[in-house]
């Protein structure tokens, strides 16, 4: 008898340790399945990873445009940061938190609360030596990293450059694993002349400068000779958002609200220039955008960059316009 109740209790005692091994072999392996499908989607997602830089409180483009790249399927939108731009006769003394603010509405509005929206520098840098830096900077830095063998980080910056050249003088590490477009400076194409006197370059000239001096840095450069002749009229605007609510409305308002500055032309602000949808189109559809490269301007570090020369403006509009449609 006694014989019988050992075999059972070693019976008993086989099963349980068999009962614990087989839920856990189990568990092991779905682990190690969903973190190979995690790598392995990581990997097949062919969307370009972007972080979008604006000084959104600026003007009235940079909301447009930000939408924009947030509808774009081909997009990965990793953040969103803020940037200041004090130069401006309508900024407070705390501008890159009104850039912050609009950024956060515009990602409520579309119901895409979960892209991280780090703060940007509230102050340019103060030498070429010395980053400003923020969360956004730091944010970039990150994010740069955690990018895959042969993949690039594309940062598109529609303000100042304050925070992508933080971030290269925090960590140079990072300058390989960078694909910077930036929307800046006045250019002419046939004398290879550069005009830096343009509103994002005036609010961090010395930015402007570590971007063109890095060598190695992929840059891509939107000039404001280029993307002056995206532009909208307030009649299309209307026939496209009126009566859409949600970020339409938050779109139309600004339009109308927003009071330029720098021009008593068109009071009645039946057109806007739409420098920075014109960055954010040329990315979606390389197509639509001729590029060209050049030496940067004799003062820099002599390197070959990047910069769209023509754009196709009419196919641009059509496009951004279905687009949003989809939001």
């Amino acid at each position: 008898m006694q014989q019988q109740n050992n075999k059972l209790r070693t019976f008993k005692t086989l099963n349980y340790h068999k009962a614990i091994h087989i839920p856990l072999l189990q568990f092991v392996i779905l682990v190690f399945l969903f973190a190979h499908v995690t790598v392995e989607a990581q990997v097949k997602d062919t969307r370009l990873p972007i972080i979008i830089d604006a000084d959104t409180a600026n003007e009235v483009d940079d909301l447009y445009a930000i939408v924009r790249a947030i509808a774009e399927p081909k997009f990965n939108i990793l953040g969103v940061t803020s940037a200041q731009f004090h130069t401006s006769p309508l900024a407070t003394d705390s501008s890159v938190y009104e850039s912050q603010r609009i950024n956060e509405r515009i990602l409520q509005l579309i119901g895409r609360k979960a892209i991280p929206l780090p703060l940007g520098s509230n102050v340019p840098l103060k030498n070429n030596t010395e980053p400003a830096s923020s969360h956004a900077s730091n944010f970039i830095v990150e994010m740069a990293h955690k990018m895959p063998v042969g993949r690039k980080l594309n940062v598109v910056v529609l303000g100042p450059c304050t925070n992508i050249a933080s971030a290269i003088l925090e960590d140079p590490a990072i300058i390989p694993k960078l694909k910077v477009h930036y929307l800046g400076f006045w250019h002419n194409v046939e004398t290879n002349m550069y005009d830096k006197k343009e509103f994002n370059s005036g609010n961090d000239p010395k930015a402007v400068e570590i971007l063109l001096n890095t060598e190695g840095l992929d840059l891509t450069i939107m000039t404001a000779t280029t993307s002056q002749h995206l532009v909208f009229t307030k009649a299309e605007v209307d026939a496209n958002l009126k009566n859409r609510a949600g970020v339409s409305d938050y779109l139309i308002n600004r339009w109308e609200t927003y009071e330029r500055w720098w021009t008593k032309e068109d009071p009645e602000k039946k057109s806007w220039i739409m420098w920075d949808v014109a960055i954010i189109e040329a990315l979606a559809h390389p197509e639509l955008s001729k590029t060209e490269t050049f030496l940067t301007p004799p003062e820099n570090t002599q390197r070959l960059i990047n910069i769209h020369t023509e754009i196709e403006v009419e196919n641009m509009k059509t496009d951004f316009w279905q687009s949003l449609k989809k939001i």
